[in-house]
């Protein structure tokens, strides 16, 4: 950008920049009131959004980019809007600033001002709105101080400063000032939302075709083949368990169908309708909806904010204020009343017990309202009361509800009282497809298992 600059002769000034060109009559404190009033509006809007419904939405793909995409979010599109708002503020910042010095030269953007933007942000407070705002004011005014007093070593001084914060104090000093506050002053939680139960819906999948068809899929790592001719179909209504031992590549599978540009070769249809190369947003739209193995929540955000995201891809939520109410389909409503996670909405979602955070993932793919469910391991690490619990949920979701489930489980002591039929995959290939009875009693799975002392021979 620089040599494009340098080499645009009289249109841009070259090196020397531009100059001599029109501008307002205004005196110099004026032009320090225009610029600090744009920054409080600047600062106040920016307040204002981050703190809306539509705020938590970029808080929640700066945590976790890659559970916005699997809640049906086009993240691309969201951090493309973004950047084209800021551009804008930064325009009417370089117009004001230009206006002010008369003077439009490459180096007033140029490396030295890319360090202080990192200085300010990483000294005030990065992850913060206000953090920035003080460590420009508090390093430019130190600076033009520091300059005068010591004019030799003023740059040295500022860096030592920024090296000790950024070890001392790596969130900056406005998340400890914020820190310190709380505990002087433990400020009341804000007032949970109300919930809200959706109207029901017609279940995506018309019975015309299966919920879920899979036809030839595999997937390869160079020459290593990890899935290998897979074929099935779902039905809505169906809680199919997929089951086989570690590196089976029952993950891979989940992953294939959830991301269309996961696979190497062969076909996936939801409801009849191919997904092609679709993109994990795309294909939550098709209807799928993905638990991941470990509880992928998003850890900053409440559980009510968690929630929220799951319903952003039906309806933008508000750029300015908070809803007072949460709207959810009823299965993503059963899931949090029966695991007590109604009482928790305003609980950050790290605080919550492993249990809990499997619920409220569960829940959050629910309120996508998804067709075919996906779920990898959604038992791992809960006890048994949880387990059976969750068990009893998935049934119901099931039969009442007719969605198309297919359940990742390393153990058949969970998915034998719950699953309509159970396939055993083992190296990259289905080996049987039949009733819960069928692959018990199979004496190839049961070789297939030999010698891990758990799984299929720890529920014969």
């Amino acid at each position: 950008m620089v040599q494009l600059l340098f080499a645009g002769g009289n249109f841009t000034g070259s090196s020397s920049g531009l100059s001599g060109f029109d501008s307002f009559d205004i005196s110099v404190p004026v032009w320090f009131w225009i610029a600090g009033g744009l920054l409080l509006v600047l600062a106040a809007g920016a307040l204002r959004f981050v703190a809306s419904d539509a705020g938590r939405v970029l808080v929640a793909i700066r945590e976790n980019e890659q559970r916005c995409q699997y809640l049906g979010l086009d993240t691309p599109s969201f951090k493309i809007k973004v950047f084209m708002a800021t551009a804008a503020i930064c325009a009417v910042a370089g117009y004001v600033f230009a206006c002010y010095t008369t003077v439009v030269a490459p180096e007033q953007a140029g490396f030295v001002f890319g360090t202080e933007l990192v200085i300010w942000t990483a000294l005030g407070g990065r992850g913060t709105i206000l953090g920035p705002v003080l460590g420009a004011i508090l390093v430019d005014y130190e600076s033009a101080q520091l300059s005068g007093d010591y004019p030799f070593v003023w740059a040295l001084i500022v860096g030592l400063v920024f090296v000790a914060v950024i070890v001392v104090f790596p969130r900056g000093l406005l998340p400890l000032l914020g820190s310190a506050l709380r505990l002087i002053r433990r400020p009341a939680p804000p007032a949970p939302p109300v919930l809200v139960e959706l109207p029901a819906h017609a279940a995506a999948a018309t019975g015309a075709h299966p919920a879920l068809a899979i036809t030839g899929v595999a997937r390869h790592f160079g020459s290593l083949k990890v899935l290998e001719g897979i074929e099935l179909s779902a039905a809505a209504g169906e809680l199919v368990s997929l089951v086989g031992p570690n590196g089976a590549g029952k993950t891979t599978l989940i992953r294939c169908i959830a991301d269309g540009a996961e696979r190497s070769a062969g076909q996936i249809a939801i409801d009849g309708v191919e997904i092609g190369r679709a993109s994990p947003d795309r294909c939550v739209r098709l209807g799928v909806g993905r638990k991941f193995q470990m509880a992928n929540v998003f850890d900053t955000l409440s559980v009510a904010d968690c929630l929220r995201m799951a319903r952003i891809r039906h309806g933008f939520p508000s750029a300015l204020r908070r809803e007072s109410t949460l709207a959810l389909p009823g299965p993503a409503l059963r899931v949090i009343r029966a695991t007590g996670l109604d009482q928790a909405l305003g609980t950050p979602a790290r605080l919550l017990s492993h249990g809990l955070k499997q619920a409220l993932e569960l829940a959050m793919v629910l309120a996508l309202e998804p067709a075919v469910l996906l779920l990898d391991e959604p038992t791992a690490g809960l006890t048994k009361a949880e387990r059976t619990l969750i068990g009893s949920i998935l049934v119901a979701l099931a039969e009442q509800e007719r969605l198309c489930i297919l359940l990742v489980e390393l153990y058949l002591d969970f998915v034998r009282e719950i699953s309509s039929r159970v396939i055993v995959l083992h190296q990259g290939r289905i080996v049987l497809d039949g009733s819960v009875e069928t692959v018990v009693n199979s004496e190839l799975v049961r070789q297939i298992y030999a010698g891990g002392g758990h799984g299929i021979e720890a529920a014969a």
